[in-house]
């Protein structure tokens, strides 16, 4: 296995820290632009667990929006975004 340089590794994180910083920038706006229950909060804060490098985003999504909102809630409004 080839070690990455530290030049290249410093690349690397300088990208994902890029990557993160813009995926936070569309869910900031998603925020203020769609209302909760619609599905453009959800798919952009899928966005930015991506970035910062979650296996499965929109598990963890969904973990998050069921402890914001409880669990009856926030099976209403998946249930509303899906249909």
């Amino acid at each position: 296995m080839k070690k990455k340089s530290p030049r290249s590794q410093a690349a690397s994180e300088l990208s994902q820290s890029t990557k993160v910083k813009k995926a936070e920038a569309k869910y900031e706006k998603a925020k203020k632009d769609s209302p909760p229950g619609e599905g453009g909060r959800f798919k952009a804060m899928k966005g930015v667990l991506k970035a910062k490098g979650a296996k499965d985003p929109g598990a963890l999504a969904a973990h998050i929006g069921r402890k914001k909102y409880g669990a009856k809630k926030f099976g209403k409004m998946a249930a509303k975004g899906k249909g």
